[in-house]
């Protein structure tokens, strides 16, 4: 049983009605807040809008819960509006990869990542994915003695080997070492990546998942009449939705297209767009999609599926899930806890095309089982929400304020 189901348990066993006010009292530098108090919480972000992924939709979501809880925050990032939730978004320097244009890191300095800090006065700081500019706010968190939490959520070590990057696995390992050793907490979405990082020297991490829309994407919202413009002929559709890049392994999806009786659907967009549109002729391409659109594409599709290996939690299989529509991916990363091989889906060794195929085989040809899955996909994330999530990372919040504190008194 993992932190949230216990905590979920104990709230639903002894409820603790809200407080209806709180008394403001003198605080001394350093010391931890009262665990009912607002907390104010500097979001660094090497990933904002307008780029849309796991970690931009983790920080929305995270900055929209601090929003609504009363709690006042501000984010640090390359890109992104003025504004979110109502919160200011401060741009960092930043400079986009020369292997990947519409992906850009922050390159900013201690100097004036300090400088904000000491403006601001965070209770705490949250690195979301940090890489370059995470690592320069944890170094300045650390000299200015401000607790920090690292969410861990992009495999840069995994990134670095696909794109063959010379040396770059190994500058990834001393980098994410180095990152998640300087922070006060380490919070990673799944057993996997926290494996990932044990392995790479990082001992102690706390296990965060993430939440689903669970109204947003929901299986009535599947729409007979976009299923028969995409599958005229009555094929099964079958499809995937992410960013379209080599790290993806999308390639495989080749294999799939080949299948008699399927027509495969890709929504989404990157650097690898043009290659497989030329792979896959006979796919529908969709592009990015949002919100309700998106939610209706989903609940459309027959099955989903998912190819890439360095998942450190895979998003869009959840959602796909929510929208009542069985996930195929690899018995690696992040989908080992997503999907319950068998019940919900089915995994298969990563990379092997042929058990993709077969696996993606079994659901365009079982009706039954499909329809099977698809009831239990839905019921399977009934308690990922995202409130109970974030109600768990503020708890993580509070805890490091408290390891921070105690770690500089006996420093």
């Amino acid at each position: 049983m993992d932190l949230l189901e216990k905590r979920r348990r104990s709230r639903t066993a002894h409820p603790t009605p809200r407080p209806v006010a709180t008394l403001s009292v003198a605080r001394l530098p350093g010391a931890p807040r009262p665990a009912s108090a607002p907390l104010r919480v500097l979001v660094v972000t090497e990933s904002f809008l307008p780029q849309v992924n796991g970690v931009t939709n983790s920080v929305r979501r995270v900055l929209e819960h601090l929003a609504a809880e009363g709690h006042d925050a501000e984010v640090v990032a390359p890109t992104g509006p003025e504004t979110y939730a109502g919160f200011p978004v401060t741009h960092a320097r930043g400079a986009a990869l020369p292997f990947y244009a519409d992906f850009r890191i922050g390159l900013e300095t201690r100097r004036r990542l300090r400088a904000t800090m000491q403006r601001f006065a965070p209770d705490v700081v949250h690195l979301a994915s940090p890489a370059t500019l995470g690592h320069q706010a944890a170094r300045a968190a650390r000299r200015l003695g401000i607790p920090t939490v690292a969410i861990y959520q992009t495999d840069l070590v995994g990134f670095a080997e696909r794109y063959q990057v010379p040396g770059g696995a190994r500058a990834m390992e001393g980098l994410t070492r180095r990152i998640h050793l300087g922070v006060d907490r380490t919070l990673a979405p799944s057993t996997a990546s926290i494996d990932q990082l044990r392995r790479l020297g990082v001992p102690e991490v706390h296990r965060w998942p993430r939440g689903v829309d669970q109204v947003l994407f929901d299986p009535a919202r599947r729409d007979e009449a976009l299923h028969a413009e995409l599958a005229p002929g009555g094929e099964v559709l079958v499809g995937y939705v992410g960013r379209l890049a080599p790290e993806k392994e999308l390639g495989l999806l080749a294999h799939v297209d080949r299948l008699p009786g399927v027509r495969l659907v890709l929504v989404g967009g990157g650097p690898d767009e043009a290659r497989l549109r030329d792979l896959l002729p006979r796919a529908a391409f969709l592009g990015v999609l949002h919100g309700e659109e998106l939610a209706r594409t989903y609940a459309t599709l027959d099955v989903f599926v998912h190819t890439g290996r360095h998942e450190t939690y895979c998003q869009s299989a959840q959602e796909a899930l929510a929208s009542g529509v069985p996930v195929v991916a690899p018995r690696a990363g992040g989908p080992v806890d997503v999907v319950t091989d068998t019940v919900t889906g089915f995994l298969h060794e990563p990379g092997d095309a042929d058990a993709l195929v077969s696996c993606v085989e079994r659901l365009v040809t079982q009706p039954l089982l499909r329809r099977r899955m698809a009831l239990a996909a839905r019921e399977s994330v009934r308690e990922r929400t995202w409130q109970a999530v974030n109600e768990l990372l503020v708890e993580h919040y509070r805890d490091a304020c408290g390891a921070g504190v105690s770690r500089r008194r006996a420093g």
